[in-house]
This record gives C-alpha cells, sequence and structure tokens, in this order.
C-alpha cells in the first residue's frame, strides 16, 4: 500500500510543478483568468471534458446504474452531453465576439451593474460548493489507499489544489487537465479491458445485462421526474462560469465552438465506460452494499498493483480537473466583476492578478472546511446544483433576446427562482423542486418584462401628459 500512495503522490506532485512552471507567465488579468484567450483546440477539448468528466461521473453515475439501470444516468453522461453540444452550436461564438471576461461582463452590458453584482453572488457560491465537493472525494481517493484518516486526506487534497490554481490560473488548469484528461482515459479503459477479461468479452457481459435494465425512460418513473433529471445537467451547467470561461479563452470563435463539440464527444465517450460497468455490476459485484464503491471495489479485486495506481490517478485525474476549474471560476467572478471595479481604472495588471490569486486562495479555504463538515458528496453537489441554477438559467438566456426584459425582469426571475428552490426542497420536499423553480423563474422573466416593455411605458407617457397638462 505504501508504494501505491507513493504513485499517487508522484502523480499529484506533477501537477504542482506544471503549476509552478506555468505561473512565470503570468502578466496580465486575462493571463490570469483566461490563458491570454490563447487556447487552442487540442488544450480546448481535454479541458472541457476533464472538467465535466469529475467524480461524481465516474463514481455517482456507476453506482447510480448499477443501482437502477440505464435511466440512473441521466445527467451522466447523456444530460452533460447535451448541454455542451447546446453551447458549441448557439452559444459559443456570440459570447467569444463579445470579447468578455466572465460571463457577469455581458450580464452588465445587457441588464445593469446592480444585477450583474446579483448574479455574481449567487454563481460563485455554487463553485464553491462544487469544489468543497470535490475535495471531499479527493480526500476519500487518499484515506482509502493509505493510513490517514479522512480530515487528513482531505487537508492534504485541498492544499494541492489550492497551490496550484493560485500559481498558474487558467492556463495551469488547461495544461493539467490536458495530463489529466489522458490519465483518465488510461485508467478507464484499463478497468473495462480487466473486467472484459474477467467477464469473457463485452458481448458476454453486455448479455448478462436483464433488458428492463437498457430503458432509458422507464414508464413507471413520473415524467415529471424524468424531465426534472434531464433538465438539471442541461439548463443547470449550459452557462456555467467554468465552461463560458474556456469559451472566451479559446484562441478563435470556430476553436471556441470546435472546442465544446469535441469536448462533448470525447465526455460521452468516455462516458460510456463507467455506464457499462454500472450495467454489468451485477453480474460482476452483485448485491454491493454501497453501489458508488462499484468502480473502486472492481479495480481492487482485477487490476495488479501498478495498474490499480493508474486507476487511482485517474479517479484523482477527474477530482483534480473539476475542483481548480470550480475555484477559479469563483474567483473570476468575485475578483473580475467584484473587487477589482471598486478600484476604478486605477489597478496596474499585477494587482489584478494579485486580488484573483488571493479569491482563488479563500475560496478553496472556505472549499475545503465545507469538506470537512459535510455529511457527504452526494449532498454537496445536490445544492451546488441546486443553488440559483434556474433563475441564471433564465437571466442569462433571456439576455440574448433583443428588445425584451431588462433589469427589473432579470431580478423578479433570479428572486422566483431562489424562493421556490428554497420553498420546494426546504419546507415542502417536493419531488421536483428544480422544474418547479425554473417555470417560476421564466413566468416572472416574462410578466415583468411585458411589464417594462407595455404598462410602463404607457404609464410613462400619461403622467408626462399630465405634467405638460398642469
Amino acid at each position: 500500500m505504501n508504494w501505491i500512495l507513493a504513485g499517487i503522490f508522484a502523480y499529484i506532485g506533477i501537477q504542482l510543478l506544471i503549476g509552478i512552471a506555468v505561473s512565470r507567465r503570468m502578466a496580465s488579468e486575462d493571463d490570469y483568468l483566461l490563458a491570454g484567450r490563447r487556447i487552442g483546440l487540442g488544450l480546448g477539448t481535454f479541458s472541457i471534458f476533464a472538467t465535466w468528466f469529475g467524480a461524481e461521473t465516474c463514481i455517482g453515475a456507476a453506482g447510480s446504474i448499477y443501482q437502477s439501470g440505464l435511466a440512473g444516468g441521466s445527467a451522466d453522461p447523456f444530460g452533460y452531453f447535451l448541454c455542451l453540444l447546446l453551447v458549441g452550436l448557439l452559444f459559443a461564438v456570440k459570447l467569444w465576439r463579445r470579447r468578455l471576461t466572465t460571463l457577469a461582463d455581458f450580464i452588465r452590458s445587457r441588464y445593469s451593474p446592480g444585477l450583474e453584482k446579483l448574479v455574481v453572488l449567487l454563481a460563485a457560491p455554487g463553485s464553491v460548493i462544487w469544489a468543497g465537493a470535490q475535495i471531499r472525494a479527493f480526500g476519500q481517493v487518499l484515506a482509502s489507499s493509505s493510513a490517514f484518516g479522512v480530515e487528513v486526506a482531505i487537508t492534504a487534497a485541498a492544499l494541492v489544489v489550492i497551490i496550484y490554481t493560485v500559481s498558474g490560473g487558467m492556463l495551469a488548469d488547461v495544461v493539467t487537465d490536458l495530463v489529466q484528461g489522458i490519465a483518465l482515459i488510461l485508467g478507464l479503459v484499463l478497468l473495462l479491458y480487466a473486467l472484459a477479461e474477467a467477464g469473457g468479452g463485452l458481448a458476454a457481459l453486455l448479455e448478462r445485462v436483464e433488458p428492463e435494465r437498457l430503458r432509458l425512460f422507464p414508464a413507471e418513473r413520473p415524467w415529471l421526474q424524468t424531465l426534472e433529471s434531464w433538465a438539471i445537467p442541461v439548463t443547470g451547467s449550459l452557462f456555467a462560469q467554468e465552461l463560458i470561461g474556456r469559451v472566451l479563452a479559446s484562441r478563435s470563435p470556430g476553436i471556441a465552438t470546435g472546442s465544446c463539440l469535441l469536448g462533448g464527444g470525447l465526455y460521452l465517450a468516455i462516458g460510456l465506460v463507467p455506464v457499462f460497468i454500472g450495467l454489468a455490476g451485477t453480474s460482476l459485484a452483485p448485491s454491493l452494499e454501497h453501489p458508488e464503491q462499484l468502480l473502486p471495489v472492481l479495480a481492487q479485486r482485477h487490476l495488479p498493483g501498478v495498474l490499480y495506481v493508474l486507476f487511482a490517478g485517474a479517479l484523482i485525474s477527474a477530482i483534480l480537473s473539476t475542483v481548480d476549474s470550480a475555484l477559479l471560476a469563483a474567483a473570476s467572478l468575485v475578483s473580475h466583476n467584484l473587487i477589482v471595479p471598486l478600484y476604478g481604472h486605477c489597478l496596474a495588471e499585477a494587482a489584478k492578478v494579485r486580488i484573483a490569486r488571493c479569491c482563488v486562495a479563500g475560496f478553496g479555504v472556505i472549499a475545503y472546511l465545507l469538506a470537512l463538515s459535510a455529511e457527504s458528496v452526494h449532498d454537496m453537489a445536490e445544492q451546488a446544483s441546486g443553488f440559483g441554477g434556474a433563475g441564471l438559467f433564465v437571466v442569462v438566456l433571456g439576455a440574448f433576446l433583443p428588445g425584451f426584459g431588462q433589469a427589473q425582469a432579470a431580478a423578479a426571475a433570479l428572486a422566483a427562482g431562489i424562493a421556490t428552490w428554497l420553498v420546494g426542497t426546504v419546507l415542502l420536499d417536493w419531488q421536483t423542486p428544480y422544474l418547479f423553480s425554473l417555470g417560476a423563474a421564466l413566468a416572472a422573466f416574462l410578466l415583468v418584462g411585458a411589464w417594462e416593455k407595455v404598462v410602463a411605458p404607457a404609464a410613462g407617457d400619461v403622467l408626462a401628459e399630465q405634467q405638460d397638462e398642469a
């Protein structure tokens, strides 16, 4: 076990060296937050793939499909693939051509500076909670491969991620994503090959899967719950800063589009490996008490020591590539859209980089504390997905509608979405709180937008006439 731990730490050390080496190229805010807007197609593709392929894809999706069949994988990988596809086809070029630094810049230019700050306050916490979930998962991987306790392992995990994200920013993020993406692919392919050898081939394993487990849309499941399971990954992540940041960092609009499409395709292709293992898991590891332990259990049973180190590196890759992106997303929003504007135009580029780095470090510490206090990774991921997601989707989508919906409509949509989600999750325990919050946000945006367009101008004209008569 000691040499397995040594192999894991050697892999982590490579990530740290990359972050430190890249840090020498950080001369401006654009360099730190957007890698100088020079990301090419290869790095962009692997960065989007690795960022989206988190611990929940490897662990959560396989366990859910093991337990519920193919219907358990609606979010991973199918829903998130659809999300990446839509961004590439519909929004990447439009956002890239605006020369934004963050998505909140788009909100400011379309609505108002006040709404820009409100969006930051809603979006940043979700990224920090998400980072905390990944740090906790990282700590659990280290703890399972060593004699360390979970708390010590989580502390080590947080320290590693904070150091290399603070050092290198977006460029370190995308370069390490390339390393992590390759390690992730190798680890999952090795495990799939070992399982095929043990089970008599992929076709033989697939033949043992019960037909009812192959239904993506089971008839017995209420259609609203099915729609909820698809709406969260698609609409909740469509305008995530983690994704939009990579679009804005691309060297050209064509690369921005291609990275989303190719990254999404790679995500779906590799994501089918945990899907297959989840389906075949009932014959490979029947009656597993904790379904989310399916992949680690099978890896321990079927991979020899060196290959198990590669697989552990794959899990760590999935986690690191997500947590560094989440920390950088939260830091970019807060530093660029909240703190830097307080100084007007007097800040030098070096000072802006220092502020962004301090935000990464601060949010890393908060994510670490959340990871220590949370009861489970699943609970943290659920909180991150639901917090303000519906309202943000409606507001950003509405920003692409010329002439309809101003700041008041957007503020109403955010308030309605959050209030409905909190009522549905905390007070009433609805089965589909996200759908209700999405509907409430959309209704608020349309109603207040119509008032802004029709009623408010008419009332203003009447008031003006009265003043003229007076």
